[in-house]
C-alpha cells in the first residue's frame, strides 16, 4: 500500500514498457473477476494499475483496514517468487518510463522486503533428539517385521551399514496407513506435515531438520531414513535426495570433541553428497552449504564454563577446517541461552572471540525470551542490536579472509585450565550427598512443575542431572544467587596454574590485556561474580535438612568463590566497582530490593514443600505465589536459564 502512493504517474498500459503491458493482460487472465476490479481503479495510471493487480493476487485478505487473514484463491501467488519477479518487472518498466529514483528507492525497498522475509517471515526448524529418532526406527523396524528391531543397541559399523544399504531405495518400511507406535508415529506424522507443506509451497518457510545430543553419524542418517519413510526424498540423476537439509546439533563436549569426525563422515556419505548437489541446485548456492549447530548449555553443565568456552572454540576450528576440506561452507548456529552459562555475553565480544573462519559471510544464533524484550522490544534497540551483529560478523569475516588460518596462541595453557577446571568441575557434582543439596538449596523442584519452558524440565522424567535439562540447572542456580554454572572450577584451576606453573601463569596473565578470546570468558565470569552474593546463597543452604551435607558443600561454594574473585582480581588489577562502574552499581541498585523477596521465596519453598508431604488441598496458593517470587527474582536478575 506504501508503494501504490508513490506510483502516481501518468502512463497509460498502452504505453508501458519493461512487459509491464504483457504481464498484466496474464494477471488478468489468472485473476478473473477479481482482476477485473483491480484493473478499474486508478485508470490512466498503469504503474498503479499493475500494484493493485499483485495486491489482488497476494494470498491473503484484509478485513476492517488492518487485520490480515490467509486467503488463498483462484490465481493468487503461490511461492513469494512469483511477487518478486512482477516487483522486478515493475521496476524495469519504472526505469524505462525515467522513474529512477521510485525504481531504485520504493520498489527496491519492496524487492529486499520480499527476498528477506518471502510470505513466510522466518523459517521453521524441526528439532528431535536422536534417541526419540532411534526408538521411531525401532518401532518401524517392529512394524515391517524386521527379524533385528534393536536398532538402539547395535554398534555404530553395523548402524552405519544398515542405514547405507536401506538409503540405496526409495521404498518405504511401511504404508501411510499403518498403525504405529507412539515414536514413530510422532516423527512420521510431523514429517507428513512437512512434506504436505513442501507439495503445496515448495521448501519455503521450511529450515532444517535437527538433531539434538547428535553423537555419530549414523544419528544423522537415521534423519534421512525417517524422510524417506514420510515422501521427502527426490531421485535425481545422481541418486536419492532429501528435500530436507539435516543438521547436527553437538551439545556435549564429549560430541564437541567427535565433531570433526561426525562432520567429516556425514559428508561424504553418498546419500548426504546426493542431498548437498540437490540442495545446491534448490537453493542456488555457489558452493553448498553445511549448517552446524553448537550447543552452549550442555557443554557448560557437563564440565563448567572455562571447559565449555574453550572446547566450542576448538570444535569450530576444526569443524570450519572440515568444510574447507570438503568445498562445503560451514555455517554456524550458536545455541546460545540469555545467561552467561549459556552463551550470552556482549554480542561484539562474542563474535571477536570465535576462531578463525567460523563466521565466514553469515552467522546464525538463537535469542532467548528475556533476551529478546531488552535487545528488540523497540525499534532503536532493536536497529542497535541488529546493526551489532551485522557489522562485527562482518569485520570479522574480512579479517579472517585477509590474515593466513591460525590458532589461538596460547592454546596449551588453555588446554591445560579447561581440562583442570573441568575436573574440579566435575568432582563437585560426584560428591557424595551433592544432589540432596542441589534439590533442597535450589528452588529447582519448583521449576520443574513451573509451565514456562519450551520443553519439559527433564528429558525422560528421571531424578538425574544428566536428565535434567541444562535450562532448569543454571535457572535454579542463578535464582538462590549462586550462579556457580559460570565460575565453578575457575579459581582453582588458576591457582593450581600459579603455583605449578608460574610463567605460564604471567604468560596468561599478560594476555588477558589483549587476547580477545580470554577477555571474552574472564568478562563473562567476572559478571556471574558481580551477581553471586554468599548471604542469600547462605540464606538458601538453611534448607537443606541434612546439616553435615549442608555445611560440606556451602564450605566448598563460598571457598572456590573466594579464590575465583582473587584470582579475577589479580589477573584484571582492578576491583569491579573500578573496572565495571556501570555494572557494578546496576547489580547494587537491583540487590537491595531482591533481598526480601529472596526472603519470600525461601519461606515459600519451606511451605510448598511441606504442604507436598502432607497433601495439603491449600498446595495451589502456595504454587501460585512460589511461581511469582520466581518470576520476580527473573525479572530482577534480568535472566532465566
Amino acid at each position: 500500500m506504501t508503494l501504490l502512493k508513490r506510483l502516481s504517474f501518468s502512463c497509460s498500459l498502452e504505453s508501458s514498457e519493461g512487459g509491464l503491458k504483457e504481464r498484466v493482460a496474464e494477471m488478468l487472465s489468472e485473476l478473473d473477476e477479481r482482476g477485473e476490479i483491480a484493473i478499474t481503479r486508478n485508470e490512466g495510471e498503469a504503474f498503479r494499475q499493475f500494484t493493485n493487480l499483485m495486491v489482488f493476487k497476494l494470498p491473503v485478505d484484509s478485513e476492517r483496514g488492518h487485520a490480515t487473514r490467509l486467503f488463498e484463491h483462484e490465481g493468487c501467488y503461490v511461492y513469494s517468487s512469483e511477487l518478486l519477479n512482477d516487483l522486478k518487472i515493475l521496476q524495469k518498466s519504472l526505469i524505462a518510463y525515467g522513474a529512477k529514483s521510485v525504481a531504485f528507492d520504493d520498489v527496491n525497498n519492496a524487492i529486499r522486503i520480499v527476498e528477506t522475509f518471502g510470505f513466510r517471515l522466518a523459517n521453521l526448524d524441526i528439532r528431535q533428539n536422536s534417541d526419540f529418532h532411534d526408538k521411531a526406527v525401532e518401532q518401524l523396524l517392529k512394524a515391517a517385521q524386521y527379524e533385528e528391531t534393536n536398532f538402539a543397541e547395535w554398534d555404530e559399523t553395523k548402524r552405519v551399514e544398515f542405514l547405507t544399504k536401506e538409503l540405496k531405495t526409495n521404498r518405504p518400511f511401511t504404508s501411510i496407513n499403518a498403525k504405529l507406535e507412539g515414536n514413530a508415529k510422532a516423527v512420521l506424522d510431523c514429517f507428513r506435515v512437512v512434506e504436505q507443506h513442501i507439495f503445496q509451497y515448495g521448501t519455503e518457510g521450511i529450515g532444517s531438520f535437527i538433531v539434538s545430543m547428535t553423537r555419530s553419524v549414523s544419528d544423522l542418517l537415521v534423519v534421512y531414513l525417517l524422510a524417506r519413510e514420510a515422501g521427502l526424498t527426490e531421485l535425481t540423476e545422481n541418486g536419492i535426495a532429501c528435500k530436507v537439509p539435516v543438521v547436527p546439533l553437538l551439545e556435549t563436549i564429549e560430541d564437541l570433541e567427535n565433531g570433526t569426525e561426525i562432520l567429516d563422515g556425514f559428508l561424504n556419505h553418498t546419500f548426504t553428497k546426493n542431498t548437498m548437489d540437490f540442495l545446491q541446485k534448490q537453493y542456488k548456492w555457489e558452493i553448498p552449504v553445511q549448517q552446524v549447530m553448537v550447543g552452549y548449555s550442555d557443554s557448560n553443565k557437563d564440565g563448567g564454563i572455562m571447559a565449555s568456552q574453550w572446547n566450542l572454540y576448538k570444535a569450530q576450528y576444526k569443524l570450519a577446517q572440515v568444510g574447507v576440506d570438503n568445498g562445503v561452507k560451514i555455517r554456524f548456529f550458536h545455541g546460545k541461552g540469555g545467561s552467561i552459562s549459556r552463551g550470552s555475553g556482549p554480542t561484539h565480544y562474542f563474535i571477536k572471540a570465535l576462531p578463525y573462519n567460523a563466521i565466514n559471510g553469515e552467522i546464525r544464533l538463537t535469542e532467548q525470551g528475556e533476551t529478546i524484550a531488552q535487545k528488540y522490544e523497540n525499534k532503536v534497540n532493536a536497529t542497535y542490536n541488529l546493526e551489532l551483529l551485522a557489522a562485527n560478523a562482518m569485520s570479522k569475516t574480512i579479517l579472517d579472509k585477509s590474515s593466513e588460518r591460525h590458532y589461538h596462541p596460547l592454546a596449551d595453557i588453555i588446554e591445560k585450565l579447561a581440562a583442570n577446571s573441568k575436573k574440579h568441575y566435575e568432582n563437585l557434582l560426584r560428591e557424595d550427598g551433592f544432589i540432596p543439596y542441589f534439590r533442597q538449596a535450589t528452588p529447582i523442584d519448583a521449576i520443574e512443575t513451573s509451565k514456562i519452558g519450551s520443553r519439559p524440565a527433564k528429558r525422560t522424567g528421571a531424578n538425574s542431572l544428566e536428565d535434567l535439562r541444562a535450562i532448569p540447572w543454571v535457572f535454579s542456580w542463578s535464582q538462590c544467587r549462586y550462579h556457580m554454572t559460570s565460575w565453578y572450577g575457575i579459581g582453582t584451576t588458576l591457582h593450581k596454574l600459579k603455583t605449578e606453573s608460574p610463567a605460564e601463569y604471567d604468560k596468561f596473565k599478560e594476555a588477558t590485556k589483549t587476547d580477545i578470546f580470554i577477555r571474552y570468558v574472564l568478562t563473562n565470569v567476572d559478571t556471574s561474580l558481580a551477581a553471586t552474593d554468599e548471604k542469600i546463597m547462605a540464606e538458601y543452604a538453611d534448607l537443606v535438612e541434612d546439616q553435615k551435607i549442608k555445611e560440606k558443600f556451602l564450605n566448598m561454594f563460598l571457598s572456590e568463590l573466594k579464590l575465583t574473585r582473587d584470582y579475577l582480581y589479580d589477573l584484571l588489577e582492578e576491583n569491579i566497582e573500578n573496572r565495571r562502574v556501570n555494572h557494578y552499581y546496576s547489580n547494587k541498585l537491583r540487590a537491595t530490593v531482591m533481598v526480601d523477596l529472596h526472603k519470600k521465596q525461601i519461606a515459600l519453598l519451606k511451605k510448598w514443600r511441606q504442604q507436598k508431604k502432607d497433601n495439603d488441598p491449600d498446595i495451589a496458593d502456595s504454587q501460585t505465589k512460589l511461581m511469582l517470587s520466581i518470576n520476580a527474582i527473573a525479572s530482577a536478575m534480568r535472566n532465566t536459564g
